[in-house]
């Protein structure tokens, strides 16, 4: 440090950088081992990230890195996009139904990319900058899944009308991309999912995911 530069500002920067390294999270108690200050600065840092939606808490009191971070370059979303289309296309028009990708956003899953199916007679309309519960649905719960029992080689989640009746959904998590939690998946209008489709979005997440490294 350096008489011209802010101790406060840097411990900030430290915290993102910490954070951004796991994809678990971390509590207030290693971020203050890790930092070699005590846990009411770490208190403070953390709470006025939160205010910039830079870091964000769940419900066990881990921190992570919050999507303010994307926020903070326009082009991030975008090539978040960008970086994932190739696949998503893939998987609609492979399964004939409407994929996502969705990445947490505090506590509610948010599609930002989105790509239907060209050939299909119907599907399900679903678009980007659609938000629900993390609890509800195929794309939320895949990332609640993951959390609570991560693995390199992750399993799907199959549900039913519980974000549109009469639809279901296909998901599976990100794994591996350092800073983002997210699923990629299919909705369509079925009363079940065709037994091929969850080893397929695995596949689509696991492209999505090399994809965003």
């Amino acid at each position: 440090m350096t008489a011209e530069t802010s101790q406060t500002l840097d411990r900030g920067l430290r915290v993102l950088k910490l954070l951004a390294d796991t994809d678990h999270g971390l509590t207030v108690t290693e971020l203050s081992g890790k930092l070699g200050v005590n846990r009411t600065v770490v208190y403070r840092l953390l709470a006025t990230l939160e205010q910039h939606a830079l870091v964000r808490r769940d419900l066990g009191g881990r921190a992570r890195v919050g999507l303010g971070v994307l926020r903070l370059g326009r082009q991030v979303h975008p090539l978040v996009r960008e970086a994932a289309m190739p696949a998503l296309r893939a998987l609609a028009e492979d399964i004939g139904a409407t994929a996502h990708l969705t990445l947490v956003d505090g506590a509610e899953a948010l599609a930002v990319a989105v790509v239907e199916p060209t050939w299909t007679d119907y599907h399900v309309a679903y678009r980007a900058g659609f938000r629900h519960p993390l609890d509800r649905g195929a794309a939320g719960k895949a990332i609640l899944a993951a959390r609570q029992a991560p693995a390199d080689d992750p399993d799907y989640t199959l549900t039913h009308g519980e974000l549109e009746a009469g639809a279901s959904g296909a998901a599976a998590p990100l794994v591996g991309v350092t800073g983002i939690e997210g699923s990629v998946g299919v909705v369509m209008l079925a009363d079940s999912i065709p037994e091929r489709v969850g080893p397929r979005v695995v596949d689509a997440a696991r492209e999505v995911a090399e994809a965003l490294r």
